[in-house]
């Protein structure tokens, strides 16, 4: 069921964290999975039931931080790369008709901003819509959730290796077949697209020639998570 999914994930990440003698010490959460696979919604309801019950399972000192200020998800679409960085690749129609292939976002800067999160008690959130968001003051768990997170390649590799956890949500089929049915991920895409104003024709053309070739490859990275999670209609 869909509560005790988030109760064992929860359970797996407080006691690492409550422990903890160390006021700076973070958890860092690495959630990857194709489009689809109900990302952030997990993230947000993991994160969501962490600060509830932080209170309770805290040491005393970390008890003395505020639960809207312990755990935090940071969407990896805020590192996009921006329009103007698209428009001046050397197929610039590719490159929009692409966007969301792992070559459109900024690793780097992904990278950078991990690292001083790691190094800093306060920190900004970036946003898929403005690049920063709010500042935060005091973190305990940080769950990281976006597409390409453990990935093997050049600066994907030393985003993974800075995870604590490394989660994978999949798509299993109905019957619970080993494979992995990507179709079912695409259908949520589809009526994602859609939802957004897209007409139907625009919408599938862009599953099809897009978000379908970003999941196969998302599918090779499972290797490298240490749980793999059941996706579930969120």
């Amino acid at each position: 069921r869909v509560d005790e999914l988030y109760d064992t994930l929860v359970t797996r990440l407080l006691p690492s964290v409550s422990v903890s003698s160390n006021p700076n010490h973070k958890l860092l959460v690495g959630l990857a999975g194709p489009p689809g696979a109900g990302k952030s919604t997990l993230a947000h309801e993991v994160a969501r039931r962490i600060n509830k019950l932080w209170p309770e399972k805290a040491s005393s000192f970390d008890s003395l931080v505020e639960p809207p200020d312990v755990a935090i998800v940071v969407p990896m679409d805020g590192f996009h790369l921006y329009r103007f960085e698209l428009d001046a690749m050397e197929n610039l129609e590719e490159a929009h008709a692409r966007r969301g292939a792992p070559w459109t976002f900024n690793p780097l800067g992904l990278l950078t901003y991990l690292k001083n999160l790691r190094s800093h008690g306060s920190v900004y959130v970036p946003s898929f819509d403005h690049g920063v968001g709010d500042p935060v003051k005091m973190l305990k768990v940080v769950i990281v959730e976006g597409n390409y997170l453990l990935l093997e390649d050049g600066q994907w590799k030393e985003i993974s290796s800075l995870f604590d956890e490394k989660w994978q949500a999949l798509i299993l089929p109905r019957h619970m077949y080993i494979d992995i049915d990507i179709d079912e991920a695409m259908q949520r895409v589809l009526k994602r697209h859609i939802s957004t104003g897209k007409p139907p024709d625009i919408a599938k053309q862009r599953m099809e020639n897009n978000d379908s070739l970003n999941a196969e490859l998302i599918m090779k990275s499972k290797k490298n998570a240490d749980i793999i999670i059941e996706s579930v209609d969120f």
